[in-house]
């Protein structure tokens, strides 16, 4: 995944849950088709893209490409738990890329690409187990999971220039080649709980 230079972290408001409103975050690869990709879900009002899992405060999009600080390339879902469940989100999750290769999703290879969830409860945890399971028994992918499954400790937004990158970008190559054909796995797998259907 390549971007163009830019600076300053997101600082918006959306980083903030309304009332009644559920937060999930997850790693699956560059997050510009993660956040495209959630975002078509019903019930889901905001997705914000940054870093989660590593060591260092506040780090940046270059920082994070080192692999130094461990943190991978993550989403935060804001949603409405009476319109889609946390279940819903972790089909759409294990859909919307392979989970199944370690460090790498396609071209992206190191552990800033890692696929990842942070769950935030036991209920939560145990949710995420079930759903391997389910995606091991399926057959849907020739190897095992590979997707940690850890509690979440923080989310740093990434910079501005990431946030709603396909939407501004469509006809980037890497867009055209990378990240849309996995928001249209996610579209697929999750007919009749997008915001848009056909």
């Amino acid at each position: 995944m390549y971007a163009g230079t830019g600076s300053g972290h997101y600082t918006g408001s959306l980083t903030q849950t309304k009332t009644g409103e559920a937060v999930a975050t997850f790693a699956g690869g560059c997050f510009w088709a993660q956040e495209e990709g959630f975002n078509q879900l019903k019930g889901v009002r905001e997705v914000v893209s940054g870093y989660s899992g590593g060591n260092v405060p506040n780090p940046t999009y270059q920082e994070v490409g080192t692999d130094v600080t461990g943190h991978a390339e993550s989403v935060q879902v804001y949603y409405d738990p009476t319109v889609i469940s946390y279940r819903d989100l972790l089909d759409a999750f294990f859909a919307g890329h392979d989970p199944t290769t370690l460090n790498r999703q396609g071209p992206d290879v190191g552990r800033d690409y890692r696929s990842a969830t942070f769950y935030r409860t036991p209920a939560e945890k145990q949710e995420v187990l079930a759903a391997i399971q389910r995606v091991n028994a399926s057959k849907h992918y020739d190897n095992p999971v590979v997707t940690e499954v850890v509690p979440f400790s923080v989310f740093y937004p990434a910079e501005k220039y990431h946030q709603n990158y396909c939407q501004l970008h469509p006809n980037q190559p890497y867009i055209q080649h990378v990240s849309l054909p996995k928001v249209e796995k996610l579209r697929h797998a999750m007919k009749g709980k997008l915001k848009q259907e056909g």
